[in-house]
């Protein structure tokens, strides 16, 4: 009977329930568990396994590319981060309240490993997100205009809960990249939540789009929905030479 279950199961890609049958079904025999609890615990194998199936999918089509998490991230070495700050981020709040965040700061001090934890806790909470390097992203809205699939791309970018856009500074921009980009950041405004990191402080954006009247409606939109995160500190890349100089000397 045992077999002609797994063979069951296996036809209807119950793989969860699959996995723990045998394991349930001896402790159902050893306790004498009730049917209904029996089927109870499969159904929550069968869940967990689902769970954890739909995780790994989102976790690898975000693409982010490094496994920093906000447990790992040195708080103690970044005095210019606030960390009861950034946990209550981790609540997701501004997710659920559309909200974006912008980390502005120098190169090194953190922005891309905050963007990516924030991003990676969205994950685990079940919603869906994307990393993007912000020349990557403005690369592949230039690409779609070729073959007129902007409006296909848009879409799918629109349907991420969380889209990270990192490093966005001083890029080489096409007119119709810097259009793409405002179309994107227009379509999302007020629906769904975008995380930036840049070096650039906002008036420095003028110089990078070149376009004033984008730009107002972009600071505009950002400054009414956008929690801005200033980190004034030290670089993170550089600290284990400092040490090492020291022992040496």
């Amino acid at each position: 009977m045992r077999d002609k279950l797994h063979d069951i199961l296996a036809q209807l890609r119950l793989n969860g329930m699959a996995g723990a049958l045998d394991q349930q079904t001896q402790r159902a025999e050893r306790e004498g568990t009730p049917v209904s609890e029996f089927l109870y615990r499969l159904l929550l194998e069968e869940q967990a396994h689902r769970q954890n199936k739909s995780l790994l999918y989102r976790l690898k089509g975000a693409r982010i590319p490094s496994d920093l998490t906000l447990k790992t991230f040195p708080f103690d070495r970044q005095p210019g981060v606030s960390k009861p700050q950034i946990l209550e981020l981790s609540g997701l709040a501004f997710v659920e309240r559309k909200q974006n965040i912008v980390f502005i700061g120098k190169p090194g001090t953190g922005k891309s490993g905050l963007a990516m934890g924030l991003l990676r806790q969205a994950l685990l909470s079940g919603y869906r997100g994307r990393f993007y390097n912000a020349q990557d992203l403005l690369d592949e809205l230039y690409a779609s205009l070729a073959d007129r699939s902007s409006a296909k791309l848009i879409k799918r970018l629109y349907s991420y809960d969380v889209l990270v856009i990192d490093e966005l500074g001083y890029l080489t921009l096409k007119p119709e990249q810097v259009n793409a980009f405002f179309k994107l950041m227009g379509e999302r405004y007020g629906k769904k939540s975008t995380i930036i990191t840049s070096n650039l402080l906002y008036p420095d954006w003028y110089d990078l789009f070149q376009r004033k009247n984008l730009v107002d409606a972009l600071l505009d939109r950002l400054n009414h929905y956008c929690i801005t995160i200033h980190i004034n500190g030290p670089s993170l890349r550089t600290p284990t030479c400092g040490k090492e100089k020291t022992a040496k000397a």
